[in-house]
This record gives structure tokens, sequence and C-alpha cells, in this order.
């Protein structure tokens, strides 16, 4: 058994989602900050809609990983999986 198809367990789920999903909500939450600076000819006012948007998503990811994450880390604990 490979290492990836051990951690996709059903029982692994819980800790990995939130590693996964959070830096999901990263790397849209960058696009959102600076996604922008390659379209300087667009309107401000779409810019900040588009930013708008992509923040959602952004939340979308951020807020169940971070719910599913406190069911199974709580903030001072450093990251180790059960055995």
């Amino acid at each position: 058994m490979s290492f990836v198809s051990s951690l996709i367990q059903p029982g692994h789920w819980p800790y990995i989602a939130p590693i996964v999903m959070l830096f999901l909500s990263n790397l849209f939450m960058t696009l959102a900050w600076y996604g922008h600076l390659k379209f300087k000819a667009v309107s401000l006012a779409v810019v900040i809609l588009v930013s708008w948007g992509i923040a959602f998503v952004e939340y979308c990811f951020a807020v169940p990983a971070n719910r599913i994450g406190s069911a199974v880390y709580s903030p001072a604990e450093p990251r180790r999986f059960k055995k």
C-alpha cells in the first residue's frame, strides 16, 4: 500500500482534509491579492469585484477546513497522526 493511499483511508480524512483545504485556500487568496497586477488596463471597480469573488471561493475552503480541523487538532498541537 502506498503512502498516499494510506492517507486517503476514511479514518485519516479528518486529519488530511484541513491541510489540503487550507493549502487550496492559500492559493486562492494569493490569486485574489496579487492576480490583478497582471491586468492593469482593467478598471479598479472590476478588479475589486473579481478579487472579492475569488476571496469567496477561498472562504469556501478555509471555513470548512477550520471546522473539520478543530475536531481533530487543537490550536497548539503539533502536526502528527494517531497510530
